[in-house]
């Protein structure tokens, strides 16, 4: 039995905007529009207010695939490291404590890795391959500014990272890993 489709006259809620922006970044990324067409979508993403208009600015995107979220979600402390593998958009909420994520040593198959992060109080510290291009375009920070020295990649190929989402009374922390 098939779900019924979406109400296409009904009112967006932030949600649904987001899941749009965020599937037309992985087409992007992974070369499915171009640019102009991408800056089209954009637009037309950010000016829909029912889900039919924004069902036709995602209209001819390869659909999504399955198992390629995860969200961690904890009270406290949330850690990850060593050899862990990385989806390709990982969800981070945790409403206080201090988050680490080291990516330096984990298993990234993904060419374009969206990290969303939603941190009420509490610090955050990822640790980034040495090779990694980070784009913290779509992060939002409140009480204490974004700690990032951007590097060039020594060697092309490397994951891109994009870090979006927000943070309220912490600090985010990012670095390249040394080796």
């Amino acid at each position: 039995m098939t779900s019924p489709p979406e109400d296409p006259l009904r009112p967006l809620d932030e949600d649904d905007r987001e899941t749009a922006l965020r599937r037309l970044r992985e087409a992007y990324a992974d070369g499915h529009i171009s640019h102009e067409e991408m800056d089209e979508r954009l637009d037309k993403v950010l000016t829909a207010t029912t889900c039919g208009e924004l069902a036709s600015a995602l209209g001819s995107l390869p659909k999504e695939q399955p198992g390629t979220t995860s969200t961690i979600a904890a009270a406290g402390r949330i850690q990850r490291r060593g050899a862990w593998t990385v989806p390709r958009t990982l969800k981070v909420e945790s409403a206080f404590g201090r988050v680490r994520l080291d990516l330096s040593r984990a298993i990234i198959e993904h060419p374009v890795v969206d990290i969303e992060l939603h941190l009420g109080t509490g610090g955050a510290r990822i640790t980034v391959p040495r090779d990694a291009v980070v784009d913290v375009e779509g992060l939002r920070t409140g009480w204490k500014d974004l700690r990032y020295k951007a590097r060039r990649p020594s060697r092309p190929g490397g994951p891109r990272i994009l870090i979006s989402g927000t943070l309220g009374f912490g600090r985010l922390k990012i670095r390249h890993a040394r080796r």
